[in-house]
């Protein structure tokens, strides 16, 4: 594989999928804070910052969801364009890289664990009602001109010029999406 098509992120992205990965986000973020478990900060990092850069392809949580579960569940992909997502993944490997220095580095997990929580509603947002914050944010710096169209032409294809349209069609629950096919 060459360092290019490895350091790739897919365009577009299986909805199915990125919210099935958030639900394994929310997962091991509640059981990194519930049970103490300080070193999971590092173990999140790395799947955010695998995926921010690779995609699933390096991401263990990644490989799971699109090489088992998603072809397990028998629906239909749901396309979306992919740099909003990853944006999103690279919020997500900010907050999560950060909670990692501050819970192994600084023996600060009281604040560790805060980020993880805002990381685990925002997972929960997505996984449930298809509501990406990121890509929210996206939209908005989109729309200000400070991230330029040509980065994402697939989000102008839904109209109003910018990612927040494609944001409108996220939002339908898992369970209508998958419940459609």
């Amino acid at each position: 594989m060459s360092t290019r098509r490895l350091f790739s992120f897919p365009d577009p992205v299986n909805e199915v999928s990125a919210r099935l990965v958030a639900v394994g986000v929310v997962l091991m973020s509640l059981t990194t804070i519930t049970l103490d478990l300080r070193w999971m900060t590092a173990v999140i990092a790395y799947g955010f910052l695998a995926r921010v850069l690779t995609g699933p392809t390096l991401s263990p949580l990644g490989q799971l969801v699109t090489r088992v579960v998603t072809p397990r569940l028998g629906v239909l992909p749901k396309l979306v364009p992919g740099p909003p997502k990853r944006f999103a993944q690279g919020i997500g490997a900010a907050m999560s890289v950060t909670a990692a220095v501050l819970a192994l580095g600084f023996g600060a997990p009281g604040a560790a664990y805060v980020l993880l929580g805002l990381l685990a509603i925002a997972a929960t947002l997505e996984s449930v009602f298809a509501l990406c914050l990121g890509c929210r944010i996206f939209a908005i710096l989109m729309r200000a001109g400070i991230i330029p169209e040509e980065v994402c032409e697939r989000c102008n294809t839904f109209g109003a010029g910018a990612a927040e349209s494609v944001e409108d069609e996220w939002r339908q629950p898992l369970s209508r999406a998958t419940s459609s096919s």
